[in-house]
């Protein structure tokens, strides 16, 4: 079984600069209370086949992910693949951005989560608590983009 969550939040920042701070994953942390540690490999700007690492916590349970970016398209388009092997991982993900008229910027954040495993039978729990949580995981995106982002 797999599924997809998704949100959607407008960014009072230009979309090049909201492009720039979301494709660098080392600043997860700020919007993602679950991403404990991130790095970047290699240790350079962000690119297609640049690799995140980072250590989360689940339910309680911290574990090792690794994403890997499939496609980089500045400003506009980020997505990217889990290939650590976890119970359940995104199988894909990303965010869509889109200009507004007023330099602001609309952010599509989505994930495909799977299980593999014992995780065929987590998956279903994993995906409601990503789709309850949506519209605040939304929110902390806006609201930490902006704080790090300098108003023009």
């Amino acid at each position: 079984m797999s599924g997809q969550f998704e949100a959607v939040v407008e960014v009072d920042r230009p979309v090049q600069e909201v492009f720039a701070y979301l494709a660098d994953g080392r600043n997860d942390p700020q919007f993602s209370p679950r991403v404990l540690r991130i790095e970047r490999i290699p240790d350079a700007p962000t690119s297609e086949g640049t690799v995140f690492r980072s250590t989360v916590k689940d339910a309680g349970m911290k574990t090792a992910r690794e994403f890997r970016i499939t496609s980089f398209e500045a400003p506009v388009k980020l997505r990217w693949a889990e290939v650590s092997k976890n119970t359940v991982t995104a199988r894909e993900g990303g965010y869509d951005l889109e200009p507004l008229h007023d330099g602001r910027t609309r952010v599509r954040i989505f994930n495909v989560l799977e299980g593999h495993g014992l995780g065929k039978l987590l998956v279903g729990l994993a995906l409601a608590a990503a789709r309850k949580d949506s519209d605040a995981f939304g929110r902390r995106i806006k609201a930490a983009a902006e704080a790090a982002i300098h108003p023009r």
